[in-house]
């Protein structure tokens, strides 16, 4: 009789050992999942960010030729805006390709209107916090740090293009050149920090 009672024992401490074996495999690869599917969410919100970046950027040059098209050969104060982004793909010269939805609201732009009704930039109307915060393009540098994907404006101009040739970057648009300021004695004087010229040989 003491061999039946040996295979129950044997039984019930296999049945004991599997089950905390399972549960924990259960638990690590509900973790494991967990990890992947915020790995997976990740990279997804960095290629819609790299693509919302590409496109406000290209809307932003595009507003940029557009205005300086409109004032070619006129005499005009400040900037001229588009009433629709669909005017900036206009012939005979469009300024932008096509007009695109914002990549990560996956809708329309909320637009920011000029005083005088124009459109002077888009802004996406998504109010996630960005992943992205630092070493930003020259022409949005102004970005960094910004708490939400709404904050990030790409207008023209804008607080980056004050210390830039707002034009000269841009394609098809030549930069205007830079004239030498004029000292009180009337010469030329040079910008700060550029090595004098050296004095003519005798």
């Amino acid at each position: 009789m003491p061999k039946p009672c040996t295979r129950l024992t044997a039984r019930s401490g296999e049945r004991g050992f599997s089950y905390p074996m399972l549960m924990f495999t259960i638990v690590l690869i509900g973790l494991m999942v967990t990890m992947a599917a915020q790995q997976w969410k990740t990279m997804v919100q960095r290629e819609l960010e790299a693509d919302l970046l590409a496109k406000g950027i290209e809307i932003q040059n595009a507003l940029a030729i557009y205005s300086a098209t409109m004032k070619a050969g006129r005499t005009i104060q400040g900037e001229i805006y588009p009433a629709a982004l669909v005017d900036l793909t206009k012939q005979p010269k469009p300024a932008l390709r096509k007009v695109y939805l914002d990549p990560m609201g996956h809708g329309e732009w909320e637009l920011v209107r000029h005083p005088n009704g124009g459109i002077m930039g888009v802004r996406s109307k998504v109010k996630a916090k960005p992943i992205k915060q630092h070493e930003f393009p020259l022409t949005v540098r102004h970005f960094e740090n910004l708490p939400t994907y709404h904050d990030w404006v790409f207008q023209f101009p804008n607080v980056s293009s004050a210390n830039l040739s707002p034009l000269g970057s841009l394609p098809g648009v030549p930069a205007s050149p830079v004239q030498p300021a004029s000292s009180p004695t009337g010469q030329p004087t040079m910008p700060q920090g550029t090595p004098p010229l050296p004095s003519p040989s005798l």
